[in-house]
């Protein structure tokens, strides 16, 4: 099984000037982007609610959620992200990844645009 890492800028809106570049895993059975608390709060991103999240081998965590404006590959959008803790991993979730206009590829590994539609 292969992996797909993309390194992905991130800030608190469109309008902020100081940004991070973050290298995620891109997840496709992920929801959520999940970044270290630590990168987030550095931009000046803050949590708005706390959320219970159900791991794959069935145990539930807490973390807190905000919102971040994310680019890549010349697209930009607004997504929640997850304040990750300490052994938690980066990863980029689908919600993000939709939010920006894109999909994973599984058989080639890639990002590729998605196809928009309104029905």
């Amino acid at each position: 099984m292969g992996f797909t890492f993309v390194k992905m800028k991130i800030k608190k809106a469109f309008e902020s000037e100081k940004l991070k570049e973050e290298r995620l895993l891109v997840d496709s059975g992920a929801i959520y982007t999940v970044v270290p608390a630590a990168d987030l709060q550095e931009l000046g991103i803050a949590a708005h609610s706390e959320e219970e999240f159900e791991l794959a081998d069935g145990e539930v965590i807490k973390r807190k959620v905000g919102d971040a404006y994310f680019e890549y590959g010349g697209k930009k959008g607004s997504a929640p992200v997850v304040f990750g803790e300490e052994g938690d991993s980066r990863l980029l979730g689908v919600l993000t990844l939709e939010a920006l206009g894109f999909v994973l590829d599984p058989l080639k590994r890639e990002i590729k645009p998605m196809r928009k539609r309104l029905v």
